[in-house]
């Protein structure tokens, strides 16, 4: 599970470049892959335009997302969650108390030799810079990075 502040830029990015990332690797039936949000503010709204037409000039589809608020049940039910920032662990840990199975991660962390979690940089926020292409490779870095620290 990806997360991020509103659930329309960072996290839906990122949702959609693992899933093509893993349909790449012919792995998309082995992992399950979705976003969420810390907050309510945009619940039930698509991604963001600039977000949407990054993604779309590398040819990763974003058809159907709708922002939803990340749940305890989706801390129970997920193996990871993939925050964008520190500020996104802070404002989790208000809605799940903590993380007692050592859950949570940073996009970032995966980039590092030996990750740790929640030890790497920050995702920077598109929303405050307008620059989603270097918000973009920063996620694609990261998922790539997932995705060898999973083993494909």
């Amino acid at each position: 599970m990806f997360v991020c502040h509103g659930n329309i830029c960072r996290s839906p990015m990122a949702e959609f470049v693992m899933k093509s990332l893993a349909r790449k690797a012919a792995v998309a039936d082995e992992i399950h892959i979705e976003s969420s949000a810390t907050s309510r503010e945009e619940i039930g709204n698509g991604i963001y335009q600039p977000a949407a037409y990054t993604l779309s000039m590398h040819g990763i589809e974003c058809e159907g997302h709708a922002a939803r608020q990340f749940t305890v049940e989706d801390y129970n039910s997920f193996d990871m969650v993939v925050i964008m920032e520190d500020y996104n662990k802070r404002n989790l840990m208000r809605l799940i108390g903590c993380d007692c199975e050592n859950k949570v991660w940073k996009l970032l962390d995966f980039v590092a030799d030996e990750p740790v979690p929640c030890a790497g940089a920050d995702i920077s926020d598109p929303w405050y810079h307008g620059n989603f292409d270097k918000t973009y490779n920063e996620i694609v870095s990261g998922c790539k990075a997932l995705m060898r620290y999973l083993g494909y």
